[in-house]
């Protein structure tokens, strides 16, 4: 496929009417011009760069180039899915990217489901697949990548149509007027080996990896207790880390010391002494100390959303806009009110030179752009909130997670790239029949492995916790094989390795299962598929060559 052989598509309004353009590669060999707009491209075979100019103010409705590619048979097609949580993996013909269930598509239900997701600007249908930012085409040991290096207009969704064996790259425009200039597609092309592709994209990518996290392993104290936390339960957790020695580095308290997500008031009933004397007990430790938080989120009975209920995010109506599930429901903050960026500003102030803390683990960030608006779309709004974060941070460390990836790219040190472990490994439920953010462990391990080309080339990789635990106040359903199964594949694909076990209760053969587990993988992934239906095989290097064969459903598996 070259990337000079293309339909060009733009719709865009003025002055009340509706204008629309097609043009092929050849039609813009020079500047195209319409008497509104002017066209132009630069590129080749494998770079391709498409640029508008408005003489006046125009409103985009569809950006969208087309090219034809046949697929085989055998090719499996790469989806990289809207943020953190949503499913990514490879799929081919035959296999159904999921969207929103039936039950989830009820008018009260998608509010909350939907919220996550991209289930209300993409397509979905049979044997088309839809990825973020970048995608892929793997035959075997051969490759072929398409990725965006300009997400800053908008986010580039990469369409693999096998029944009409075209790849469709659309730009979400929605929202968007444009006077003057605007560069719609900046896309590159590369095919060799796995690894080959993928060095290649992030050379070319504009915005670099920090560089600044190799390796973090320790704690984080929401699967085990979830907000009901305390400086008791803290400090002794605190102290069971000492049982893993040098293996651990940091120390994270997530969600539950405030009291109410979105005011972040610290909640004294429960750390009586403050949070400043928590840090310098995690300090003299030796390890650096996280702070869990969703700095755009405010759930619905938080005193902010009743004092200052002109910050939250609005639709065309005037309606506050629902963000997710989490604690029954939250809205989500403007940030470009200049209130509200004060208002933030002035959390991680406390946060960072108050309390002390080294790294924060930001959450629920898909908010900040769940909506266009203010004649900009939702990846520009995304990225212009990354850039706000990384100026309200500094130099601590950020810890993404819930965050379309490519607005991330180059901003934070970490990211989360699954959706959260589930406390059973056995899926609840309800996962199949909501959306593809929900917990599920069976979908961390997936993502963990699926996303593995970004750890070390952008950021370092959180697949999110494992479990070794047998009692805690959740206990871990999980048999010895599955909790070592877990361990094995965050530690294989991961560089920042968490539990929420009070380790000071560990047998032995847990804690040397923990330390072992949280050594950073001195080994190399050749490849990684689906042979069959919730079966993975994963083929590595570590000593010699190795086959890991496994089932993510029930966690059997077979290594040679």
């Amino acid at each position: 496929m070259k990337l000079t052989n293309f339909t060009l598509k733009i719709e865009y309004g003025q002055d009340g009417k509706k204008h629309n353009v097609c043009l092929s590669g050849d039609d813009l060999a020079k500047p195209y011009c319409d008497g509104n707009i002017t066209l132009s491209k630069q590129g080749d075979d494998n770079a391709l760069k498409i640029s508008l100019n408005a003489t006046s103010a125009i409103e985009l409705s569809l950006a969208e180039l087309i090219f034809d590619r046949y697929f085989e048979s055998e090719d499996a097609v790469y989806v990289n899915g809207f943020q953190s949580w949503t499913t990514s993996r490879e799929y081919k013909r035959g296999e159904q990217q999921q969207g929103l269930s039936p039950i989830c598509r009820l008018p009260i239900v998608r509010d909350f489901a939907g919220a996550s997701g991209d289930y209300f600007f993409t397509q979905y249908g049979k044997d088309l697949y839809h990825s973020f930012t970048y995608t892929y085409v793997r035959n075997g040991e051969r490759v072929e990548l398409l990725g965006s290096l300009n997400e800053r207009t908008g986010y580039s969704i990469f369409y693999a149509d096998l029944r009409e064996n075209v790849i469709a790259v659309v730009k979400d425009i929605e929202g968007i007027a444009v006077v003057g200039d605007y560069e719609l597609f900046d896309i590159m092309q590369a095919t060799g080996s796995y690894d080959e592709v993928f060095d290649a994209y992030f050379a070319a990518y504009p915005q670099k990896s920090t560089g600044r996290v190799e390796h973090l392993a320790g704690y984080t104290s929401w699967y085990n207790y979830y907000q009901d936390i305390n400086e008791e339960i803290i400090l002794r957790d605190l102290k069971g880390l000492k049982r893993a020695g040098d293996a651990a580095n940091i120390f994270q308290i997530d969600d539950g010391f405030e009291t109410k997500v979105g005011d972040w008031t610290l909640d004294e009933v429960k750390f009586p002494h403050g949070m400043a004397s928590v840090v310098e007990k995690i300090h003299a430790q030796g390890l650096s100390a996280g702070l869990w938080l969703a700095p755009f989120a405010a759930q619905f009975g938080a005193t902010i959303v009743k004092t200052h209920p002109e910050w939250l995010i609005r639709n065309s109506r005037g309606k506050a806009i629902i963000s997710g599930l989490a604690w029954g429901g939250f809205y989500a903050l403007d940030f470009e009110l200049e209130e509200v960026k004060q208002y933030i500003r002035q959390l991680f102030k406390t946060v960072f030179d108050e309390w002390g803390f080294d790294m924060v683990k930001l959450d629920f960030l898909y908010a900040a752009a769940i909506y266009p608006r203010n004649n900009k779309s939702r990846g520009q709004l995304m990225c212009e909130a990354m850039d706000f974060l990384r100026e309200c941070c500094g130099d601590k460390l950020i810890l993404g997670c819930g965050v379309p990836l490519g607005p991330a790219f180059g901003v934070v040190d970490a990211c989360r790239i699954g959706c959260d472990a589930e406390t059973s490994f056995k899926d609840k439920f309800y996962v199949g029949r909501t959306n593809q953010e929900i917990i599920s462990t069976r979908n961390a391990m997936n993502n963990a492995i699926f996303r593995r080309h970004l750890n070390g080339r952008i950021f370092a990789n959180d697949p999110d916790v494992f479990f070794l635990r047998d009692g805690g106040v959740k206990p871990a359903k999980y048999s010895l094989g599955q909790k070592k199964l877990l361990a094995k594949i965050n530690n294989m694909f991961g560089s920042v390795l968490f539990v929420s076990d009070d380790i000071g209760e560990y047998p032995e053969d847990m804690l040397e299962l923990l330390k072992l587990s949280y050594k950073p993988f001195d080994g190399k992934v050749i490849s990684a598929e689906y042979v069959e239906h919730d079966k993975i095989r994963v083929v590595y290097e570590q000593d010699g060559t190795h086959s890991l064969t496994f089932d993510a459903f029930t966690g059997e598996c077979e290594e040679l």
